[in-house]
């Protein structure tokens, strides 16, 4: 039996830092089952605060309204006092 594909996919390695969050029970229990089933699908163990980053940026990935945000941001023409390029 082959299993399905995650959403998310294997876990990249990364420089971290520590962030304290508070969650109901319920959401936490299902942290844990995706953590099952992603050990269970890649091969790997995984535990479920490993995974909330890459939820995170997953989801932050797909809010249209927070990239187009962002795009505004890091343009040069939305930071005062930046000289474009090849001016």
């Amino acid at each position: 039996m082959s299993a399905a594909k995650l959403r998310l996919g294997p876990l990249p390695k990364a420089t971290t830092v520590k962030l304290t969050v508070t969650m109901p029970a319920y959401l936490k229990a299902m942290l844990d089952r995706y953590a099952a089933q992603h050990a269970q699908t890649y091969g790997e163990p995984v535990d479920a605060a490993s995974l909330v980053p890459h939820m995170l940026e997953a989801f932050m990935a797909r809010d249209r309204a927070f990239s187009r945000v962002a795009r505004k941001r890091s343009s040069p023409q939305a930071t005062p006092g930046h000289a474009a390029a090849g001016s």
